[in-house]
């Protein structure tokens, strides 16, 4: 294993970077050349290739998003694509490939080990949506970031007596809303996991009302199955209380990555190479507990991602 190939690929997460200088200095401490692929797949496919050297990661494991940019690519998933992406990799003869991403990415990256690519793919998402590991790189910085919003529009919303809908990220997996939700006393936690109950919920809101409460916090995923706007109007109309709606967005998705975010990509990276060093490939690797878990990256990518029912429960217990 003399040259191997890093990108990222999908939406950016905090401790993108963190990774990537980690499987840099490693790669180069087994006496490898290390390239980094601009843009995720489409970078891949058109050659945008660089030789990086120890001091090109330099004063980045701070940094939100990522130095090798990212893109997400339809034309990879299509044979012309792949084809060119192919040839870029024999073109500069990589021996294998770490590919730091979500879902879509490591979908991509076991199209890749298929056709005889030695690959392994890292958890990059702040959705934590990847059932084969505990934590994302980046989950945990974004759970922060919404919980500082949360303690932000919590004072505002005090002030006026009035409830507001808070709108973080997470389409199909509702552990963003969860975490940040139960830390930050939300009243209401609504994820895309469990259906819609609305009665539930301007029953919960009028009880808090009638015990003497000013304000209520209700934490939503974007993948419920109703808007953000829709569902002030429905409140307001069923219990007439005032409702606003705040939908944090890309906010979730920059500031520097938090300690343990730069802990587990830095592990993560390190193994990355590792593995390819010691004829390992084709695998996810992932954090449970507080150990790395190396999975087959197929079988990682068929397990089932189970929600945080009871830290649900809990929050809901608590904020009564």
């Amino acid at each position: 294993m003399k040259r191997i190939g890093v990108l990222t690929s999908g939406g950016d997460a905090p401790g993108m970077n963190a990774c990537i200088r980690a499987v840099v200095r490693t790669g180069i401490s087994l006496d490898m050349e290390v390239f980094g692929i601009k843009r995720g797949y489409e970078g891949l496919m058109s050659g945008e290739l660089e030789q990086l050297q120890s001091t090109s990661v330099s004063d980045i494991i701070q940094r939100g998003g990522t130095i090798l940019k990212t893109a997400r690519s339809e034309k990879f998933m299509t044979p012309g694509g792949f084809e060119m992406a192919l040839n870029v990799i024999k073109t500069y003869r990589l021996d294998g490939l770490v590919i730091i991403g979500g879902n879509g990415s490591l979908t991509g990256a076991i199209t890749l080990a298929d056709a005889g690519v030695p690959v392994i793919g890292l958890p990059g998402t702040i959705d934590n949506d990847l059932p084969f590991t505990d934590e994302t790189i980046g989950f945990t910085t974004a759970v922060n970031t919404v919980l500082s919003a949360i303690s932000n529009i919590r004072d505002t919303s005090d002030a006026h007596e009035r409830t507001t809908v808070i709108e973080v990220m997470g389409r199909e997996c509702g552990d963003i809303a969860i975490m940040a939700g139960l830390t930050g006393g939300a009243e209401i936690i609504l994820v895309p996991e469990e259906p819609l109950d609305i009665d539930r919920v301007c029953r919960i809101l009028l009880d808090g009302k009638n015990r003497g409460k000013n304000s209520s916090i209700i934490i939503k995923a974007e993948g419920v199955d109703i808007a953000s706007v829709k569902l002030d109007e429905v409140i307001e109309e069923r219990t007439g209380l005032e409702t606003k709606v705040v939908i944090l967005g890309y906010i979730q998705r920059g500031g520097s990555p938090i300690a343990r975010d730069r802990m587990i990509a830095s592990a993560m990276g390190n193994e990355a190479v590792k593995l390819l060093n010691d004829g390992k490939k084709n695998k996810a690797i992932g954090i449970i507990g507080d150990k790395i878990a190396v999975h087959d990256l197929k079988r990682a990518m068929q397990m089932e991602k189970k929600p945080l029912t009871e830290l649900h429960e809990l929050a809901y217990t608590l904020s009564k």
